[in-house]
């Protein structure tokens, strides 16, 4: 591994599903950060806000600790979207029946790195 330095930026809990979420990470896996925001503005998915505010925190760790980096030179090293805990609610049905509603959630985890790939 090389010398490196990364910086992480996590979102926990997000009232999506990760299967909904993933689609919108894949367009913008080992892209540029500007690109990457840019394709995201683009995008209706409610996903993609939410990978867009996790991106942007992770842009604002790396300025804020390294004052001499420039926001042109990040690119996406990391992102995963992985499963949150799922709530489960009863659904009434008629007759006297009920379904299993899951609300389920998700984690994302946007690393970014200077440098070129």
């Amino acid at each position: 591994m090389d010398n490196a330095v990364f910086y992480k930026a996590i979102s926990k809990y997000l009232p999506i599903s990760a299967h909904k979420v993933r689609p919108v990470a894949n367009c913008i896996r080992r892209q540029s950060c500007e690109k990457a925001l840019a394709v995201l503005d683009a995008m209706p998915q409610k996903g993609a806000f939410f990978i867009k505010r996790t991106l942007k925190s992770a842009i604002a760790n790396a300025m804020d600790r390294n004052n001499k980096l420039d926001e042109s030179t990040l690119f996406i090293s990391e992102l995963l979207v992985n499963e949150g805990p799922q709530a489960k609610r009863l659904w009434a049905r008629s007759r006297g029946r009920a379904d299993r509603l899951i609300k389920r959630s998700s984690h994302i985890v946007v690393v970014v790195k200077e440098g070129g790939r």
